[in-house]
């Protein structure tokens, strides 16, 4: 396959976001393109295509999907029990008077991935599994994040079918899907579905570790049908592919999480989160990991060894030793530990093994320091095992559901998908966390370690939480707060030889501050570094539009200034700019490749603001004021003169 060649491996492992929202709405708007009028354009071949006939399916983040209880579960001395079809994930009345209860019925067993004697909880279905995690007049604004963009699409005339959640039980490792709800399966299925009743291929949004699901999908479906057939089916079925803050090498707040518990605003302590988090097979598929080291190709092993449980042989080439870090800023992990029962319990610091000895024997603790593929291949968690019981259980789930899995070994980079659209979006320039210094708390697990200090990388430097100096190689920007640049700019080794870069600003314009640069020269596995001036407080998107691809295909990069992680499916930019895109993708009269920058204006109501130096609406060439009964400011008086249909005219 062309694509498999030509470019070099990425990964989408994603972020820990037990944020109490992590859904994504981005295909709303996109659904708003599919949707909102009906055209024709030429497709291949000639043939005419309906604009109505794309589909939006939506793969959502880590612990973004509803959790219902599938047991009856009487709960001592609390008022609520749990019956079927009950809210688990998220109740949190029932996290807060029934906690023990309620980790029954969402602990997993941390060897086979199985339920709790006494409770299981399953997945929900359909959009309203991720529309509101724990609805309520107080709790339900801050886990919605669809609510808004459900009315955007009614206000456009969005067919209810056009929408397709496909939930999953985002606490299970890949093979575990598959093997217990058929769930790959059953989104084969969700696609072949969508095309017979739309008509048409379907667009795809993943967020977060949605990323990380479609990925092991697309290497599934590729042992799933004929070789011949993988490319075709993937062309009928799918138009493009939208990765929403995908950390495509992974993400250090999952090692975090794993050693000392994150609790993402939940009314829980750091020590319950952690238990629950180490229970969950999925808590690895977000490590990170080193660029430099790749798996065996799997696919070529099932043709001359059969669907056997075999570890994937890993190699790393010369880079991986001439460089430090992994490719990442900074060591992820630096941890002391108290003694030394065995050198082997520190297979890859063997030349440190005789100062680790003479400075036990002194009782000194030793300072131990582990970058990407330390923590990827399980050196960290056999290095601790002697100090921390769930190491044991941590370093068999890696073994057995990711070293071992049957399909691929997701902790390693992959290659631009196959597929004719690939747009990868995400912020960039607020504080992230890249590193950790831990030490040994005196307390039992799971509060047995503490964190001493934390690396941030911020705007180009990294930065330490306690002030003392930072060693390292730090990215030409800062993540999005959750995930750090380097792993979500990944995917601009997707990007071709020759690349256009433009940088406009977020909000409405007119095209004056627009900058542009036109055929930069892009060199494999180096990121490009726009020489373009900033205007202080102002937020830009920067985009990066392959301008030599494979034939038939295109890839595009958006960075967003300051979008954290996991609110940048709330923006209404970003749904703005992908429903700009769709339309101009199928509109016959589209005239450049991809959508034009140069003027932003406004396209709803909500879009029209009251500029206060000029005492008249902004963009009065678009919006009027027109006051209407329950205005409450002159900001909601300012409406379109024209409808979308006609303002969406200017940017084909």
């Amino acid at each position: 396959m062309p694509g498999r060649r030509r470019r070099r491996r990425g990964d989408l492992a994603c972020s820990v976001a037990i944020a109490v929202v992590v859904a994504v709405a981005v295909a709303v708007a996109v659904a708003v393109a599919v949707a909102a009028v009906g055209v024709e354009a030429g497709g291949d071949g000639g043939a005419e295509f309906d604009y109505r006939k794309l589909s939006g399916i939506i793969i959502p983040g880590f612990a973004s999907t509803q959790l219902r209880a599938w047991s009856v579960l009487d709960c001592p001395y609390s008022p609520f029990d749990f019956n079927p079809l009950d809210s688990v994930w998220l109740d949190t009345a029932k996290l807060l008077s029934a906690v023990n209860c309620w980790l029954k019925c969402m602990l997993l067993d941390p060897y086979n991935q199985t339920d709790h004697p006494e409770c299981k909880s399953r997945p929900d279905s359909g959009l309203s599994a991720i529309t509101e995690l724990d609805p309520g007049y107080i709790t339900g604004p801050l886990s919605s994040v669809w609510k808004e963009w459900v009315k955007w699409c009614v206000e456009f005339g969005i067919e209810a079918n056009a929408i397709i959640a496909v939930p999953y039980d985002w606490r299970l490792p890949p093979s575990m899907l598959e093997e217990r709800d058929l769930y790959f399966h059953k989104l084969k299925l969700t696609f072949e579905t969508a095309l017979r009743l739309r008509g048409g291929p379907s667009l795809v949004f993943a967020h977060s570790m949605g990323n990380n699901v479609f990925r092991y999908f697309l290497e599934w479906l590729k042992l799933e049908i004929a070789p011949k057939h993988y490319i075709r089916w993937l062309d009928e079925h799918i138009h493009a592919y939208f990765a929403v803050g995908a950390p495509l090498l992974g993400s250090t707040e999952a090692i975090k999480a794993v050693l000392s518990g994150t609790t993402f605003g939940l009314p829980v302590s750091e020590g319950t989160a952690r238990l629950m988090f180490n229970a969950f097979g999925s808590s690895l598929w977000l490590l990170p990991f080193s660029k430099y080291c790749k798996a065996d190709n799997i696919y070529w092993k099932h043709f001359f060894e059969g669907k056997g449980g075999c570890h994937h042989r890993q190699q790393c080439d010369e880079m991986e030793y001439k460089s430090d870090y992994s490719g990442w800023p900074t060591d992820l992990v630096s941890i002391e530990v108290p003694a030394v029962r065995d050198i082997e319990a520190y297979p890859s610091v063997m030349d440190t093994a005789e100062n680790i000895t003479s400075s036990m024997e002194c009782g000194k603790p030793t300072l131990l320091s582990f970058s990407a593929r330390g923590v990827s291949d399980g050196t960290l968690f056999k290095t601790i095992k002697d100090y921390d019981p769930q190491s044991t259980g941590l370093i068999h789930q890696l073994e057995k559901y990711y070293q071992g899995d049957p399909v691929l070994n997701p902790l390693t980079p992959w290659e631009r998908p196959p597929i004719k659209n690939v747009f990868c979006i995400y912020g960039i320039d607020s504080k992230t966390e890249v590193g950790y210094y831990f030490a040994p708390s005196g307390k039992p697990y799971p509060d047995n370690w503490i964190i001493t200090d934390i690396i941030y990388e911020f705007e180009g430097s990294l930065l330490s939480r306690s002030g003392n100096s930072v060693t390292g190689k730090p990215n030409n920007s800062s993540g999005d707060g959750t995930v750090s640049y380097n792993s979500l700019s990944w995917c601009k080794n997707w990007l071709g030889p020759k690349v256009n870069v433009t940088r406009a600003p977020q909000a409405e314009h007119d095209g004056s501050y627009l900058q542009t640069g036109m055929n930069i020269d892009h060199q494999e596995d180096e990121d490009i570094f726009p020489n373009m001036t900033r205007v202080p407080h102002m937020k830009y998107i920067t985009y990066y539009e392959d301008a030599e691809s494979i034939p038939g295909w295109r890839t595009a990069v958006w960075e967003l200034d300051k979008a954290n992680h996991r609110n940048i499916v709330r923006l209404p930019v970003l749904m703005r700019e992908l429903w700009l895109e769709m339309w101009h993708d199928m509109h016959p009269d589209a005239k450049s490749k991809f959508v034009t920058k140069a003027f932003r204006g406004p396209l709803r109501n909500e879009d029209c603001h009251w500029d206060y130096a000029k005492a008249r609406c902004g963009f009065p060439e678009h919006c009027e004021y027109r006051y209407t009964f329950g205005d409450v400011h002159l900001g909601m008086s300012c409406k379109l003169k024209h409808s979308s249909t006609n303002l969406l005219q200017q940017y084909l």
